[in-house]
């Protein structure tokens, strides 16, 4: 190798060197904030979330459906709530109490991180649901687990809101094919009592 070609070859590893060096010290210095800021929004998202639930009148007994994956099937969990007098802010916290999960050990219906964008209860039954991208990450894949997934809402609405007579989902906004790839998400879902577990 010539001088010229030791000396070039020196600089460029110089040059890589001081920008490896320069990504490091940027990413722990981001990587911080970003954790800061997710941190906050979490906070922040679950503190609404809890006054959402807490929000209405009475105190009420509400029956929400868990899946169980072992048989297939939704198991009924009570849960206690003061429910809002609007059936619109009553369907906002059924879907809070599953995004909150199950108290008694059964599966997820949708990941903690999603949020409600809105919702809409038309004169025909027709509950609208939009539900942040958040609802298709980190989702328990399989056809199985989707249809568990979309009637644990469905079945959960229509049991406590009896005006709810369908549901249709919305993402950010818009039909979304499916949850994970499976179950079409662009028609509408009434109720299917014959995935509730019967109860000894």
């Amino acid at each position: 190798m010539t001088r010229r070609g030791l000396i070039l070859s020196l600089v460029v590893a110089a040059i890589l060197g001081v920008g490896v060096f320069y990504l490091l010290t940027l990413r722990r210095h981001l990587s911080p904030a970003n954790a800061n800021t997710q941190s906050a929004e979490q906070a922040a998202r679950t503190r609404l979330s809890e006054a959402a639930l807490q929000a209405g009148g009475q105190s009420q007994t509400l029956t929400l459906y868990f899946p169980s994956y072992a048989d297939g099937k939704l198991i009924a969990e009570s849960r206690s709530l003061k429910l809002a007098p609007e059936d619109t802010k009553r369907i906002q916290q059924v879907l809070l109490a599953l995004i909150e999960g199950s108290h008694e050990g059964h599966g997820s219906v949708l990941p903690p991180s999603t949020t409600i964008r809105a919702v809409f209860l038309s004169p025909d039954g027709t509950a609208v649901i939009d539900l942040s991208q958040e609802a298709l990450k980190d989702f328990t894949p399989g056809i199985e687990s989707e249809d568990l997934a979309i009637y644990s809402i469905v079945d959960s609405l229509a049991a406590n809101i009896p005006a709810v007579k369908r549901v249709k989902f919305l993402i950010q906004g818009q039909e979304a094919q499916t949850l994970d790839g499976h179950i079409d998400l662009s028609g509408y879902f009434a109720p299917a009592p014959a995935l509730i577990a019967q109860t000894q």
